[in-house]
């Protein structure tokens, strides 16, 4: 008998890591900066649900491992050397602004976390600012880390629609929070 619930409980934890792996590795992914990291912290995240005793005690298992990734995420970011805000590139490799540096960043003093702040509260209002369906697919794609085809499925849109209305909500914010940036990180 222990044999069989041995066997059930691993057949359920690998049809868990079938439906939810290959996602919650995106959502990892877009949080590190490389594989490595985001496979390591994967594995954590299994290796943590298979310590749990009973599986069925845990009612939303997509909650669970996305809140796990989450704090995995942050102790990784916690291991690493600490970056200020301003020491930090804010420029992707075509030379335009890349605000998500500045979300993401690990913060280490109130102005950097007051920063931080502040560009959230910008970001949203500048979202405010779009029509609706380029604020959602913007919110979907960047902030959710759905990709362009879930949102497609979703919404019964085109994927080229998707990501023209993605190009032009980047736009817009790339223009709003660029000021902001200007402002902080560029000296008089």
């Amino acid at each position: 008998m222990p044999n069989e619930m041995a066997g059930t409980r691993e057949r359920k934890i690998s049809n868990l890591i079938n439906e939810y792996g290959s996602r919650l590795f995106r959502f990892i992914r877009g949080r590190v900066s490389t594989n490595a990291d985001a496979e390591d912290i994967s594995q954590e995240v299994w290796y943590q649900l298979s310590r749990v005793v009973e599986l069925d005690s845990i009612e939303q298992i997509s909650a669970w491992l996305f809140r796990v990734a989450r704090n995995r995420i942050t102790d990784n970011y916690r291991k690493q050397k600490p970056d200020l805000l301003e020491d930090k590139n804010f420029e992707n490799d075509g030379g335009s602004f890349d605000f998500k540096e500045i979300l993401i960043a690990e913060t280490n003093s109130d102005e950097d976390e007051n920063l931080k702040a502040i560009f959230w509260e910008e970001l949203f209002k500048a979202l405010d600012e779009l029509p609706e369906n380029q604020k959602n697919v913007f919110v979907w794609n960047e902030l959710e880390n759905q990709t362009f085809q879930e949102i497609a499925d979703q919404t019964g849109e085109n994927i080229k629609t998707l990501i023209s209305r993605k190009r032009y909500a980047v736009q817009h914010l790339r223009i709003r929070l660029e000021a902001l940036y200007d402002e902080f990180f560029i000296e008089n």
